[in-house]
């Protein structure tokens, strides 16, 4: 009887150390090329896509770190997490996206929050692109955001643009703009930004050019946006943003996407991964659903009011 006691104890000690084990099989490994709202939002939006879908705390580890702006670091967070072997490297954001593709050739790698994959040779294709890399892209539609601003200024005739030269997916927004801003006579100009310390330089740089400032989702804009608010308030120039997390830090409008909603999106690829399906088979993911914010407390500050068509459709109005 002393040795069945032993037995039953061995065998619950086992199946204790068994579902240990087990807890710890799953990792996915995050990194963001620098920490604002909307980045942040991606990544607490995929991590509530695995939790409901089982992924806890009990069988889940999931880290996240950021390169803080610097292209150097996200190379070496790309190295050290391919050492780390995760199952999934979540890159958000296409500087932190190409360093993890550059650095992982066989561990799957899901980006998010990158405008154009393609350019910025992540994929070579969007439909079943292939090797160990898929994600999400933000493109953004830079003609329903034009004619957004149109709206608050009818006699728009020139817009300003601050951005990074060095972020792809930035270069890219700004030939889009430039492409549709022509269509409807209304002249872009441009002002670089290299690193979030040079952003008020930048927007300064535009005070007495412009008409209106737009904001893209270029992450050394928006990790600095509330410089860029600022000028905007001091030069009495209405600020839009491609965005809504930006509204609620200062801009006058912006119709994008809500990036929390983008995050649940890639979770689904995510989630798909963990589940046995190839990185390589899964389609990359065109970003789905726009919502219209506006403030009219930053607009009022900013010289504008909102014009009532544009109140009556707003998704949020920020107070």
């Amino acid at each position: 009887m002393k040795l069945t006691s032993i037995c039953k104890a061995i065998a619950l000690s086992a199946a204790v150390l068994c579902s240990s084990l087990q807890a710890e099989t799953v990792y996915v490994a995050t990194t963001a090329i620098v920490e604002h709202p909307a980045l942040d939002a991606v990544r607490d939006g995929i991590k509530e896509v695995l939790n409901e879908n089982g992924y806890t705390d009990e069988n889940l580890k999931f880290t996240y770190e950021s390169a803080q702006g610097q292209p150097a670091i996200a190379a070496q967070i790309a190295r050290k997490m391919v050492g780390d072997a995760p199952d999934v490297i979540v890159a958000i954001a296409t500087p932190s996206a190409q360093a993890a593709a550059s650095a992982s050739k066989d561990i799957p790698v899901v980006f998010s929050a990158v405008t154009d994959p393609v350019g910025a040779k992540l994929v070579s294709t969007l439909i079943q692109p292939g090797g160990n890399v898929t994600g999400l892209s933000d493109m953004v539609n830079v003609k329903q955001q034009l004619a957004l601003i149109q709206e608050f200024l009818p006699n728009l005739k020139t817009i300003g643009v601050p951005y990074n030269p060095g972020e792809a997916n930035s270069v890219s927004i700004v030939n889009a703009l430039k492409e549709a801003a022509q269509e409807v006579g209304v002249t872009v100009i441009e002002s670089p930004a290299p690193k979030s310390s040079d952003v008020m330089i930048a927007s300064k740089q535009l005070v007495g050019k412009v008409d209106a400032i737009y904001c893209s989702t270029d992450n050394t804009i928006v990790s600095a946006f509330e410089s860029v608010v600022k000028v905007g308030m001091d030069a009495q120039i209405p600020v839009f943003a491609a965005d809504t997390d930006s509204v609620e830090r200062g801009a006058v409008a912006a119709v994008g996407y809500d990036y929390g909603d983008l995050g649940r999106q890639t979770g689904d690829i995510v989630v798909r991964i963990l589940k046995g399906e190839k990185p390589g088979m899964i389609d990359v993911k065109l970003a789905e659903g726009t919502s219209l914010y506006v403030n009219p407390k930053m607009a009022a500050k900013m010289g504008i009011e909102i014009p009532a068509a544009v109140l009556a459709r707003a998704t949020k109005v920020v107070e």
